[in-house]
């Protein structure tokens, strides 16, 4: 591999996954990124309330991505061995705690609706 394009990232994550459950995971983040793009042009704010609770559910997505990722590879934490393998496991990690986030922070604010602001001066 010469260069590292688009185009050779497509195909080696159509490998590990696979066509239809790569593009599935594609579209999901396409969809749940639009739905918390609604949410803040709705709601002009972040809720600390809501985002307290989607925070707390970062370390179940660190470690559901981490497990999803090693089942859809067909390995292990023992196959873990060079600083490269790390650091991509973290970033895995890293990238299912702020994918749950959104995805709570959003399943939430389109639930529970919007707030008005006499609702807003009640909870104070």
């Amino acid at each position: 591999m010469q260069e590292l394009t688009l185009e050779t990232l497509i195909a080696v994550f159509e490998e590990i996954f696979g066509r239809a459950l790569f593009w599935s995971m594609v579209g999901a983040a396409v969809l749940i990124t639009a739905g918390y793009l609604y949410v803040l042009i709705r709601d002009r704010h972040l809720s600390a309330r809501k985002f307290l609770l989607a925070q707390m559910f970062m370390p179940f997505g660190a470690v559901a991505a981490v497990v999803f990722v090693q089942w859809a590879t067909h390995s292990s934490l023992s196959d873990i061995g060079g600083p490269i393998d790390w650091i991509v496991l973290l970033g895995v990690a890293g990238a299912g705690a702020i994918g749950t986030a959104i995805l709570v922070y959003t399943v939430q604010s389109l639930t529970k609706g919007r707030q008005s602001a006499a609702q807003l001066e009640s909870a104070k």
